[in-house]
C-alpha cells in the first residue's frame, strides 16, 4: 500500500504522516495494514498541484493507492483579494488531483470547509445541506468539490472546520501568544461553529481511506461554540490572566463575509465508520497541555 500526502507540510498533512509513521494517535492505534505501508508527503515546493500535466505526472510516477489533498490557500481575506490565485489552487488545484487520481484508479480524500455554506442556519448543516457560499475562500472550495466529483469516482471529500493543529500557525497559538504578552483580547462572539483538532481529524481521515464508502462527509470536533468561547476557553486551559471581551464582527475590519453559524454534523461518520471525535473541550485542553510543555 502506497498513501501520497499532499499539503503534507500544513497543519493537517504533518499529523497524518506523524500518526501513519507511529501507528498511534490521541484516539488509540491505527490499522496494523498502515504498518507496512509507503507514506510519501509532499508540499507545494515538491509539487505544484496548479499544474495538470506536472500533478499526471508525479502520480503517474509514484502511483498511490490513496491521495489525501489537504493543500489549499485558507486565507480568506487573501482569497478575496486575490481570486485567480484561490481559483488556481482551490479549485484547478483540486480538479487536478481529481483527474491525476483516476488516471490510475487511486482513492482521492479530499478536505473542504464548513465555509462552503451559507452561515444563515440555526442548526448544525448536514452533508445533505446545499452549499451557498458567500466568500470567495467558500466558493472555490466548493468549486474544487464540484470538480472532484465530477473528474474522481473513488472519493471522499472531508468538510472540516475551526482547525488547529500542532504544526503551524493557528487560532490557537496565536490566542495564547497574545493573551500572554498583552493580557487583553477582544474576539468576535456572533460566529459560531466547530473547534476541530487535527489529531481528531486525521485519525478519522485515515479510518475512510481504508474503505469503500465514498461520499461526502462532515469532520468537525463535537459540540459548538462561537470565537469568543473558544478563546475564553483556550485562556482557562492555560492558566493565563487575561481578560477577553466579546465583540461583533462589524467592528473587525475585513475583506471576506464571513458565516454566522456554520457549524457541521457529522452525520456520515456515524453511520459509516463511526464518529468518535472528542467534545471540542477536551481535544482543546490535550492540545494546549502538550504545547505547553
Amino acid at each position: 500500500m502506497k498513501v501520497l500526502i499532499i499539503g503534507g507540510t500544513g497543519q493537517l498533512g504533518s499529523q497524518i504522516y506523524n500518526i501513519l509513521k507511529t501507528g498511534a494517535s490521541e484516539l488509540g492505534s491505527i490499522s496494523r495494514i498502515y504498518s507496512l505501508a509507503e507514506i510519501i508527503s509532499v508540499g507545494a515546493d515538491d509539487l505544484n498541484i496548479i499544474d495538470l500535466n506536472s500533478v499526471r505526472e508525479y502520480i503517474s510516477k509514484i502511483k498511490p493507492n490513496v491521495i489525501i489533498n489537504s493543500a489549499a490557500y485558507t486565507n480568506v481575506d487573501g482569497c478575496e483579494e486575490n481570486y485567480d490565485l484561490a481559483f488556481k489552487v482551490n479549485s484547478l488545484g483540486a480538479r487536478n488531483v481529481a483527474i491525476g487520481c483516476e488516471d490510475i484508479g487511486a482513492k482521492l480524500i479530499h478536505i473542504s470547509t464548513d465555509y462552503v455554506f451559507e452561515g444563515k442556519g440555526v442548526e448544525p448543516y448536514k452533508e445533505s445541506d446545499i452549499p451557498c457560499p458567500i466568500s470567495a475562500y467558500g466558493k472555490t472550495k466548493f468549486l474544487g468539490e464540484e470538480y472532484v466529483k465530477s473528474f474522481s469516482s473513488r472519493y471522499f471529500i472531508v468538510r472540516t472546520a475551526w482547525l488547529y493543529g500542532y504544526n503551524g500557525k493557528n487560532f490557537v497559538k496565536t490566542i495564547l501568544s497574545v493573551a500572554k504578552y498583552k493580557g487583553y483580547l477582544e474576539v468576535v462572539d456572533d460566529q459560531r461553529g466547530n473547534p476541530t483538532n487535527a489529531e481528531d481529524l486525521a485519525y478519522h481521515i485515515l479510518k475512510l481511506a481504508l474503505t469503500e464508502e465514498y461520499g461526502i462527509y462532515h469532520c468537525t470536533g463535537t459540540g459548538e461554540c462561537s470565537w469568543y468561547d473558544f478563546a475564553c476557553k483556550i485562556v482557562e486551559c492555560a492558566g493565563i490572566d487575561c481578560i477577553v471581551k466579546a465583540i461583533k464582527s462589524d467592528k473587525l475590519t475585513r475583506t471576506a463575509k464571513r458565516p454566522a453559524y456554520s457549524s457541521l454534523d457529522n452525520m456520515m461518520l456515524r453511520c459509516s465508520v463511526g464518529d468518535k471525535m472528542r467534545q471540542w473541550e477536551d481535544a482543546l485542553k490535550v492540545f494546549v497541555d502538550k504545547i505547553k510543555m
